[in-house]
């Protein structure tokens, strides 16, 4: 038994993997994000000041991490521990239930899909209806190339952290590694704003989270180029444009999952982006050989699957390294 459940270790991405696949991502209040939504927010409510001064919003916007750092780990801990306690398999159970909270490579496909086929309907208007739920810009305006762009954006640079980056955590922290890690990034989706009130509150949250995701970002930047290649798309310039475009990304890490996509299908990202009365500039990764429609949408989850299998194995192999070492 003892043997087994150590070799059954290093499976626990794949079945993660596969009950997100089967499963998906439960819309539930009390689904365990959520429920680490409601630790940030307890914090954030009785330590943010909004009479603060900058210097005490940054120190307590730093407090508010490690203690909802502190506290998701350590339920999570208590639940594995719990379970191992009734059985080996109950505690294992956990820690596969774990891992795959931290992943949504079904979530991310499931908004693709839904918008890749309005668009094939022509149904522009529900498009840009559907296509506001995932982005901040204002999308009542876009046309099929642009609602087709801001969804390639969204599933390409969300692999990074709803999917390689978890896996990797758990390969070398394991499943409480992984819970770590979505709880940081959570925070930044909570907190990491550029706005009166988050400027200085959110500020650690957001940095924290560039730092967890700057290596996972670049191991995502080399997948999608293998992934290129075995689905025969232009792997090498995915290779050209993720080299010369990445770096041209307002995130630290975002680029490098945008960018070897826009490469592979010959297509351009970045661009104009309307925010409320605000129009800005992000700058282009890929060249525009090919108009965007919502083929391109299919293309790139079928790339993001194939990626998130990629990152499966690599996890698993890192944690029998690991493990051995």
């Amino acid at each position: 038994m003892e043997w087994f459940l150590h070799n059954a270790y290093y499976f626990i991405p794949l079945w993660a993997f596969l009950l997100d696949c089967i499963v998906g991502d439960p819309r539930s209040r009390f689904h365990p994000v959520v429920l680490i939504g409601d630790v940030i927010s307890f914090y954030e409510k009785f330590l943010y000041g909004r009479r603060d001064s900058n210097g005490k919003k940054l120190f307590y916007g730093g407090l508010t991490v490690c203690l909802t750092l502190l506290t998701v780990t350590l339920i999570g801990f208590l639940l594995v521990l719990i379970a191992g306690t009734i059985h080996p398999w109950a505690g294992y159970a956990m820690q596969v239930i774990i891992v795959y909270i931290t992943i949504s490579p079904r979530s991310l496909a499931s908004a693709g899909l839904e918008l890749a086929q309005l668009l094939q309907k022509g149904d522009l208007t529900e498009a840009r209806r559907k296509v506001g739920w995932i982005v901040g810009r204002d999308t009542t305006e876009l046309d099929e190339s642009e609602i087709t762009r801001a969804t390639i954006e969204t599933v390409a640079e969300n692999t990074v952290d709803g999917i390689i980056s978890p896996l990797l955590f758990f390969a070398v922290f394991g499943p409480l590694g992984a819970l770590f890690y979505r709880t940081a990034n959570t925070m930044d989706s909570m907190l990491g704003y550029k706005n009166e009130k988050y400027l200085y509150f959110g500020r650690i949250a957001a940095r924290f989270d560039d730092v967890l995701n700057w290596i996972p970002a670049r191991i995502t930047f080399l997948l999608y180029i293998l992934t290129a290649f075995v689905l025969r798309h232009d792997w090498r310039n995915a290779w050209r444009i993720g080299i010369r475009d990445a770096h041209k990304h307002p995130s630290p890490n975002g680029g490098y999952a945008e960018a070897p996509v826009a490469g592979a299908l010959h297509i351009r990202l970045g661009g104009y982006n309307k925010y409320g009365d605000t129009m800005t500039f992000r700058a282009y990764m890929g060249d525009p050989d090919t108009k965007m429609r919502g083929v391109h949408i299919q293309k790139t989850i079928g790339m993001m699957y194939v990626c998130s299998l990629l990152g499966v194995v690599i996890s698993a192999v890192l944690t029998r390294i690991l493990v051995i070492l």
